[in-house]
């Protein structure tokens, strides 16, 4: 709310046109334009009704904060709440990483897709298994391909940079426009890896130390990082990143996600699988409750199978398609009759 902040005054004035007042508002408006959409529809109104070059200097900031809050709007095939892309919108405008946690399924992967999709800007996966060493992220010295090329006298190997090749992270900050770098279940490597990271996460740039060259991003890349908590990372990296944690969707955004994916099953027969679906995940006795993506396998197994509202009632088909493991498929069995 304005009532009672230094923006207060400022809001009256400008609806008299008050050039003290825009430059009352941009001394603040770091701590409050940004949470108020309403009063920078009145800077904007009163900027194009009085064009002064001072003012487009001034309010320039601030366009360009607003624009950013609103970069990511979305895409038909994601279904997100409002809290998550206002903190996507936050991330691309402090060009800090977003963490994601959340349930397997909840949509953390897609969301990056969605990002990129929206936007327009070229995607880079980075993959994490418990192999992956955060050097290899950045670019790997292939020696190699050099001592086999220096043994047959089939290329100059003086040039070392040739034999550079560039890694998943090394790629996002050496390219020429904008991208969206994912790095996928960063949970999977060692305790180190995050640590590993930190210093080029925090300033967007790398050096290669068998050229000697200093690679810094042009432009820096929208990072998203996602976690399925198997591992605790270091305060120090949480530090450094955005944070929201992916709630597992109720049964009414459950069914709007589903009507997205098939959107000419009848909506009678959506709900039913949705409320069997919440039904199976009930079960206390699972040890691995069905995710998102798996409902959605199992809708396409049920339609497939021409599984119809009643037999829903009687029984629930295709469970291997829900539960992965013999413990689950024989607990829910138990229920199924």
């Amino acid at each position: 709310m304005l009532h009672g902040s230094p923006l207060a005054a400022a809001s009256f004035q400008l609806s008299v046109f008050s050039k003290t007042a825009v430059n009352h508002l941009f001394d603040n408006f770091r701590s409050e334009v940004t949470r108020n959409k309403m009063l920078t529809r009145k800077v904007f109104q009163f900027y194009g009704a009085r064009p002064d070059a001072g003012l487009i200097l001034k309010l320039a900031p601030v366009r360009s904060i607003f624009h950013q809050m609103d970069r990511f709007k979305g895409v038909d095939s994601y279904i997100l709440s409002g809290a998550l892309r206002d903190i996507v919108n936050a991330a691309i405008t402090l060009k800090r990483p977003l963490l994601l946690k959340g349930e397997p399924g909840t949509g953390k992967t897609r969301l990056a897709e969605a990002i990129s999709e929206d936007i327009g800007l070229r995607l880079i996966r980075w993959n994490i298994k418990s192999t992956t060493r955060a050097a290899d992220g950045l670019y790997v010295y292939d020696t190699v391909q050099r001592l086999n090329d220096s043994r047959f006298n089939d290329r100059d190997v003086s040039d070392i940079s040739r034999y550079i090749r560039m890694g998943k992270l090394g790629e996002a900050l050496s390219a020429e426009d904008q991208v969206v770098l994912l790095i996928d279940e960063i949970d999977k490597a060692d305790l180190e890896f995050p640590n590993d990271l930190l210093f080029e996460l925090d300033q967007m740039s790398f050096d290669i130390i068998e050229t000697g060259e200093h690679i810094r991003a042009r432009q820096k890349p929208i990072v998203i990082i996602t976690s399925n908590s198997e591992k605790e990372l270091p305060d120090a990296f949480l530090r450094r990143c955005l944070f929201h944690y992916i709630e597992f969707p109720d049964p009414e955004m459950m069914e709007t996600i589903a009507a997205v994916h098939y959107p000419d099953l009848q909506k009678k027969l959506i709900s039913r699988i949705v409320a069997r679906f919440y039904f199976v995940r009930r079960q206390h006795e699972l040890r691995k409750k069905p995710s998102t993506s798996e409902l959605l396998d199992w809708i396409a197994a049920l339609t497939a199978g021409g599984i119809d509202v009643a037999e829903l009632e009687r029984r629930l088909p295709f469970l291997g398609v829900l539960l992965k493991t013999e413990w689950d498929i024989a607990a829910v069995g138990r229920l199924n009759g």
